[in-house]
């Protein structure tokens, strides 16, 4: 394997002026660096990716912590996040944390070690503890996302109110009047405010809010599963049901096929997120949409920004708006 040394002997100058032209760090004369590059070439040389970066002090990488990679909405934000980084010339890490306080700190010290340029921290949202210890690592540029009204974070302004509204508003715009709902936890800022937007769009149509027809889940497809088995056991039914994100629907969906029930002939269902496999469940899900591709690209540039800017004084806290839209498929029966 060639080396710095068999490089600059092959172009006639010092390993310092070989440095110099891989890094970009002094002016080189044009013929001497064409020399160089030319050497570099015949000799298939590949520069010490560790010893450069401590050359340029960078390292052309972004480390990224998340809950999980494994849901279908945090999958997509990633894959625009690690798109957006090749884009750019960037390695992305992904670490997945399970919300383990053991394993953030982990994982933070290894991208620490492995001098990454950034981190993205992509959770949802952040207790004090998980906060103090980001903080710690304040050194390293950070974009801390966070879905909750946190002062000390990067805020993702989702308009989960309006997009729980839209969705409920569609329904009743179709006729729908015994609307049922599959909340997320009501303690997270997210399914509390889509639920909010529900309940403000049942109270604007005059419509009754049926208190059996509430459910709590976890976003997750068991959740839908099993709430829908819940509610199918009660005596009178929906004619439609919001569900708060689309892995809801789609468990609420495989209960309702079970029960030998049609969607949306028996039951309307709407969904919220739109991830990529939603326009082929059975039937294609209405849904409202939201821009993984955008949530990604914005969070990036403003990681970028601030690896740019890193030795400037005290940052800004961000806020990336990511308006709602509903996306109509099949699964919402008109029945006016």
């Amino acid at each position: 394997m060639a080396t710095i040394k068999d490089v600059a002997k092959m172009a006639g100058v010092s390993t310092t002026t070989v440095s110099h032209v891989i890094n970009k760090t002094r002016f080189v004369a044009k013929d001497t660096e064409e020399a160089v590059l030319l050497a570099i070439k015949q000799l298939n040389y590949s520069p010490s990716a560790v010893a450069r970066s401590l050359k340029v002090n960078t390292t052309k990488s972004i480390g990224m912590i998340v809950t999980t990679s494994e849901a279908p909405y945090f999958a997509e934000i990633i894959h625009s996040v690690e798109e957006h980084c090749y884009r750019q010339g960037y390695s992305l890490f992904l670490c997945n944390t399970q919300n383990e306080p053991e394993k953030v700190k982990n994982h933070l010290e290894m991208l620490a070690k492995k001098r990454v340029d950034g981190l993205l921290v992509m959770c949802s949202e952040y207790t004090q503890d998980s906060l103090d210890l980001l903080s710690s690592f304040s050194s390293i540029p950070m974009v801390v996302m966070d879905w909750g009204p946190n002062a000390n974070t990067d805020v993702i302004d989702d308009h989960s109110f309006d997009g729980g509204y839209l969705a409920t508003k569609h329904l009743i715009e179709c006729g729908h009047k015994k609307i049922g709902i599959i909340c997320g936890e009501l303690n997270k800022t997210t399914a509390k405010t889509r639920y909010e937007g529900f309940l403000k769009a049942m109270a604007d149509a005059n419509l009754e809010v049926h208190e059996p027809w509430i459910f709590e889940g976890a976003f997750e497809p068991e959740d839908g599963y099993e709430c829908m088995n819940r509610l199918l056991a009660q005596e009178e039914l929906p004619t439609a049901l919001f569900c708060c994100n689309d892995v809801m629907a789609l468990g609420a969906i495989s209960a309702l096929t079970e029960k030998g029930l049609r969607v949306p002939d028996d039951m309307s269902i709407i969904g919220y997120d739109d991830i990529h496999a939603s326009r082929f469940y059975a039937p294609p899900l209405t849904t409202i949409h939201q821009s993984k591709l955008r949530l990604g690209r914005q969070a990036v540039n403003i990681l970028l920004e601030r690896i740019s800017q890193k030795d400037q004084g005290v940052q800004q806290y961000s806020r990336i708006d990511i308006g709602p839209e509903l996306i109509i498929r099949k699964s919402v029966k008109s029945i006016l």
